[in-house]
């Protein structure tokens, strides 16, 4: 085998990396989509949007890296036929080859161990079917190459088909997680719901000190704690606040989305709003406002505290 050089020696090198990362990501972000189509309701948080834009980004930049320096390669060695058996390219292709083989072994390994377990799930079944097709396929691809057995015309349709998926698996990626736009707007949203639970609880204190509300957000500034009643990330304006009666009162906040946590669940995507079973904080679009009672057998301060 001919002896490399820097320049063959770094391009093989990033070629499998980058091969390995899109691969890594391309099955992350299809186990997120599974996991979102068929949910295990033993787990309590089934999904993650961030999950989901980090194997997009991934892809985004990696796999074209992949595709642009493995045609640079070939290139090469169309001009250079010798560089084929380059000690480099030959060790990185048995190591990959050897990856994928272990990788389709160690999946149908699950597949038995899960069979004789009782747990044969779908959400499973298709994790264990989309592992062995990446591996099959890289398997299949990189022996074939190994031997020269791929013509000019095979390895384009191969590369067009993987782009094909990889450009559909981020597509939903865009649909499930919605536009950066869209996501821009949910922390805006995150940030007002996280203000108006600091404002709460500082309210629920005010009471338990006092035996009574505040009568405006200006009555919660502690110039010992350092608290200062929060205002509204993007418009810079005061959260409204109303006391009601005794024990009641209303904040309210101007939302650019509609949160429910009830389909964020269900839709499996992270819980963005804290925890949505201890405490409601479903809201539509625009101005709403949040109805909230003392509990005083809940929040009072027993003797001795």
């Amino acid at each position: 085998m001919i002896q490399s050089k820097p320049k063959e020696f770094f391009m093989n090198i990033f070629a499998v990396a980058a091969l390995y990362v899109s691969v890594g990501s391309f099955l992350a972000l299809i186990f997120e989509y599974i996991n979102l189509a068929l949910p295990d309701l033993l787990d309590y948080v089934y999904g993650s949007s961030s999950a989901i834009r980090w194997s997009m980004a991934m892809l985004m930049v990696i796999f074209p890296a992949f595709i642009f320096i493995s045609r640079t390669l070939y290139n090469d060695y169309v001009k250079n036929p010798e560089n084929r058996e380059l000690k480099i390219r030959k060790w990185l292709v048995y190591f990959t080859l050897s990856v994928s083989a272990l990788a389709m072994g160690g999946d149908l390994i699950a597949l038995i161990y899960n069979f004789l377990e009782g747990d044969l799930s779908g959400r499973f079944m298709l994790k264990v079917l989309v592992i062995f097709a990446v591996a099959g396929a890289v398997f299949y691809f990189y022996l074939k190459d190994l031997h020269d057995e791929l013509s000019l015309k095979n390895r384009r349709i191969f590369a067009w088909v993987v782009s094909l998926i990889v450009l559909v698996a981020i597509s939903g990626g865009l649909l499930t997680t919605g536009s950066p736009f869209v996501a821009r707007a949910q922390k805006f949203d995150q940030k007002r719901i996280n203000d108006l639970q600091m404002i709460q609880n500082e309210i629920i204190n005010y009471w338990q000190r006092k035996d009574e509300l505040p009568i405006d957000l200006e009555d919660l500034k502690d110039d010992i704690s350092g608290f200062m009643a929060p205002v509204d990330p993007k418009t810079k304006l005061n959260y409204v606040y109303n006391p009601k009666d005794d024990l009641s009162f209303e904040l309210c906040a101007n939302f650019e989305l509609e949160f429910n946590s009830f389909e964020v669940s269900r839709y499996k995507m992270t819980m963005p709003y804290g925890d949505p079973f201890t405490q409601s904080w479903n809201h539509n679009a625009g101005e709403f406002c949040f109805q909230r009672t003392i509990d005083p057998e809940l929040y009072k301060i027993q003797p001795g505290f």
